[in-house]
């Protein structure tokens, strides 16, 4: 998929936004929903997708819309960061194919990171335990401001 092309409502995060699909949920608004990654890259990896757009990429969405999803972003980093206590954190966002999308629905990972434990590569790592899952969204949901 190139960075231009129409949007397709079958993607798997259209999917999760209509419940057609499960998730581990964080947290959502009107806006935005924030869920837990099931191929963490690390402990504690979540996405943050916009519920209002369809952009594919940063190029195609509205600066509402990207101002609320930005908003989001770091409020759930920050409730990563008081959760979990990592020593770092990856902010990633890609576009088209070329650039590592894999999903082409707009969406920001927010990945925790220790200096004694490599980061799995994106779309490489294994699938996550659902329980565990929903134990780490519940920890970082009870640090939300």
């Amino acid at each position: 998929m190139s960075l231009h092309g129409a949007y397709d409502p079958d993607n798997i995060f259209a999917r999760i936004l209509r419940g057609d699909m499960p998730c581990v949920k964080v947290w959502e608004d009107d806006d935005v929903l924030a869920f837990m990654d099931v191929f963490p890259q690390s402990e504690g990896h979540v996405l943050v997708v916009s519920k209002t757009s369809t952009a594919r990429t940063i190029l195609e969405i509205e600066p509402e819309a990207l101002s609320r999803l930005m908003a989001a972003v770091q409020r759930t980093a920050r409730a990563v960061e008081k959760a979990l206590k990592p020593e770092g954190l990856s902010l990633m966002q890609f576009n088209g194919e070329a650039g590592g999308q894999t999903v082409f629905h707009l969406h920001f990972h927010i990945v925790p990171r220790w200096a004694d434990r490599p980061m799995k590569g994106h779309g490489h790592a294994p699938m996550a335990d659902a329980e565990q899952l929903k134990l780490l969204a519940a920890r970082i949901a009870a640090e939300l401001d």
